[in-house]
């Protein structure tokens, strides 16, 4: 079961991101080289690949021999992608309005996509090895992914996300801005944890109670 959700996953989120590369190129007002380079300076494209990448990797059952499969892995990519969908849904999408296929790409990549990591999170996540100490580990990704978008906004004049454009609102706002997604990552990061340990508490107790049922005395 879990290999064929994670095929099937797999290949809803790898058709989002191709084909959301395939209109990005179709539609590109610079370079194609530069084209390419501001398709991977997008948060959402970068997490939604990592998605593709997590699921494909469990689908192929070669997960427990990497990285990427780790403690905590899962949900730290099922916060990324829901701070992807957060953001989307009470920033972006305000001011944007795609039509026809970017729409349903749009859709996949902010909307769906991040309701199908969150499910398998819900279904295969190991919670009770959720510990506080991985929580600094899950902001190293955003982190790192700030200051290249800063450096490289100063460097090209190319910022993926309004609210990080130093040259339209300054230093000072995208300072405020930023420490403000970073409080977003940490309050999701403890939000599971708790969830974690929580879960990991009462699953025991309804086993037993279940058997108990099963087997009364």
């Amino acid at each position: 079961m879990k290999k064929t959700l994670s095929l099937i996953f797999a290949g809803i989120v790898w058709f989002a991101v191709i084909m959301q590369f395939y209109l990005m190129m179709e539609n590109r007002i610079a370079s194609v080289p530069e084209t390419i380079i501001r398709f991977f300076s997008f948060f959402t494209i970068l997490t939604n690949t990592l998605v593709a990448i997590y699921f494909t990797l469990q689908a192929l059952g070669s997960g427990k021999k990497i990285w990427i499969n780790k403690t905590g892995d899962l949900t730290a990519i099922t916060i990324y992608i829901l701070v992807v969908g957060l953001v989307y849904q009470l920033i972006l999408r305000q001011i944007w309005e795609p039509t026809g296929m970017q729409k349903i790409v749009d859709e996949l990549l902010h909307s769906i996509n991040p309701i199908l990591v969150l499910v398998y999170w819900v279904m295969y996540e190991n919670k009770k090895s959720l510990s506080w100490p991985l929580t600094p580990k899950w902001l190293i990704y955003p982190l790192v992914y700030l200051v290249f978008i800063l450096i490289r906004g100063g460097i090209s004049g190319f910022y993926p996300y309004p609210f990080v454009n130093v040259m339209e609102l300054g230093l000072q706002q995208v300072s405020i801005n930023a420490f403000f997604l970073m409080l977003l990552f940490l309050g999701l990061s403890a939000v599971f944890v708790a969830l974690g340990k929580i879960i990991g508490k009462t699953t025991p107790q309804i086993k037993s109670w279940a058997k108990d049922r099963q087997n009364p005395i």
